[in-house]
């Protein structure tokens, strides 16, 4: 006779100083969400629709939404891509929004989980209603230290990593930020926007995706949703073999490598036209730096970059990468 798993719940419960109806913003709309929980987000909130978030670098969760009542409850499948354990939709989160005295009562109940699963996911489950919270007080949680450095690092969960980079950078920028000029001789913000969506359209060519693109409120908005689509696209895809887009053919990981070099160099470009410090690992900034060594030397043919700055050998990764690629601040 064969028995039955044990099975558990995680709870936690939250107050926010915001209405419900915020709230619910916060918990379900991807410009929110990217604010405290996820790097990427994307979401179909209606009954049976999808969900896909990135967590972290290299760590996806995905399921089905099954209950949505706008400002009062929300019930989604919940597991990771991946797992043999705990896969898209293994187990089931259900939110509840409750109005109270200046503000929200959010109360999540995380159900079909083994004993230890339950523990593992409580430890996130309280990181990120913390972010939450802070989200809900001050607009935004700040750079989250869960995806300074993914826990195995490779093309796909840098690419992540970087990616989480460049949001922070933009966020700030605004339309009045448009006209300032930026280390990429000749273009302004707005171009070098322009260009980014250029090139990550054809890096998500290369994987086989048509990336579309829809009115956005914010530049980080909208460069979030294009790298969203590729980021997943590779994701799905995979690194094996050579790409091809008309008489160019690269290997996967090259174009992959291109992908973390266009987050990370142009979130320094970015951040430098708007007078913000970049934050980068040593460990990300340093394997974007050995990615570069192999793609910019062969790529200053073409113009896309520069010759090589001069830099003290003992300058820290993201020095030396800009310093490669031909820029100085």
């Amino acid at each position: 006779m064969t028995s039955t798993p044990t099975t558990v719940a995680a709870e936690k419960t939250a107050f926010l100083p915001v209405p419900p109806d915020d709230a619910f913003a916060l918990i379900t709309e991807p410009d929110r969400l990217r604010r405290w929980k996820t790097i990427a987000a994307r979401v179909d909130l209606r009954a049976g629709g999808e969900y896909r978030f990135t967590i972290v670098p290299g760590h996806v969760a995905r399921g089905t939404y099954r209950e949505v009542v706008p400002g009062e409850r929300i019930v989604f499948g919940w597991g990771w891509e991946g797992s043999p354990d705990l896969g898209p939709d293994a187990s089931t989160v259900t939110v509840t929004l409750e109005p109270a005295e200046g503000g929200t009562l959010v109360r999540l109940v995380h159900e079909g989980l083994t004993p230890e699963q339950a523990t593992s996911h409580l430890e996130g489950w309280n990181h990120f209603f913390g972010r939450l919270e802070r989200a809900a007080a001050q607009g935004d949680a700040g750079p989250d230290e869960w995806s300074w450095v993914p826990q195995e690092l490779g093309e796909l969960s840098c690419a992540d990593a970087t990616l989480a980079v460049l949001q922070r950078v933009l966020l700030p920028v605004t339309d009045a930020d448009r006209e300032r000029p930026t280390p990429c001789e000749g273009f302004t913000v707005h171009q070098l926007a322009e260009h980014l969506f250029g090139t990550l359209t054809f890096v998500g060519t290369l994987a086989g995706i048509e990336v579309a693109r829809t009115p956005q409120p914010c530049l980080v908005a909208a460069v979030a949703e294009v790298a969203q689509q590729v980021n997943e696209a590779w994701a799905v895809r995979g690194l094996e073999g050579n790409v091809t887009a008309g008489d160019l053919t690269i290997p996967a990981t090259m174009a992959v490598g291109i992908l973390n070099l266009e987050y990370l160099l142009h979130a320094w470009d970015f951040a430098q036209a708007t007078g913000q410090e970049l934050h980068v690992s040593e460990e990300v900034a340093q394997y974007v730096h050995n990615l570069g060594a192999q793609i910019i030397p062969g790529a200053r043919a073409s113009g896309s970059f520069g010759p090589a700055v001069e830099i003290a050998g003992r300058a820290g990764a993201l020095d030396r990468l800009v310093a490669l690629s031909g820029r100085t601040a």
